[in-house]
């Protein structure tokens, strides 16, 4: 049952924005975020970046 439950994680986090805690470095979904009152980090810190995706884009020189 592990496995489906990680395979329906991974359709979550594609297409949606990843923020990561600049203290910690725990990651939470946006979808996450907006159901909470307030924007922060479970630590407790407020400053949150958005974490660049895995994949690298190559872009043709002209």
């Amino acid at each position: 049952m592990e496995l489906s439950s990680s395979k329906e994680e991974k359709k979550e986090t594609f297409g949606g924005v990843v923020y990561e805690c600049v203290r910690c470095g725990t990651q939470v979904i946006a979808e996450k975020l907006a159901q909470l009152p307030e924007i922060k980090c479970i630590c407790g810190y407020r400053i949150l970046k958005k974490s660049r995706p895995p994949i690298v884009k190559q872009l043709k020189a002209i």
